[in-house]
């Protein structure tokens, strides 16, 4: 298991297990809180914050939500707004010891424009 914090610690994760890869994003607000992106079923991942220790960010096409600490600011996870507990979420890797992603690959992919990965798998 993978654990990651924000910086003031009220916004905490479990990832379930090394991710074969991170994921770079280049999207319009991916390129501006240059996370690493690692998904999982909503149930694999054990997200610990009190109530109201998050700020949402609903943007686009209004199918996911990023959350980001009220207090210090770090953008922490994303989750889709659909009700289906099988669903993805991702949660930032940066917020991880630099130790423990050292050495997980990292895939850019084309948020802008094209919802492709730029590399080859």
């Amino acid at each position: 298991m993978i654990e990651g914090t924000c910086h003031c610690g009220a916004v905490s994760f479990t990832f379930p297990k090394r991710p074969d890869w991170l994921t770079s994003c280049n999207c319009s607000v991916c390129r501006r809180y240059n996370p690493l992106w690692a998904y999982a079923k909503v149930s694999e991942i054990s997200l610990r914050a009190a109530e109201g220790a998050t700020i949402a960010y609903i943007h686009g096409d209004k199918t996911l939500a990023m959350h980001s600490c009220q207090t210090c600011g770090c953008t922490t996870h994303w989750i889709g707004l659909d009700s289906d507990k099988s669903a993805k979420m991702a949660v930032n890797f940066r917020m991880c010891s630099a130790s423990e992603i050292a050495n997980i690959r990292v895939r850019n992919f084309d948020g802008a424009e094209t919802w492709e990965y730029l590399d080859q798998e």
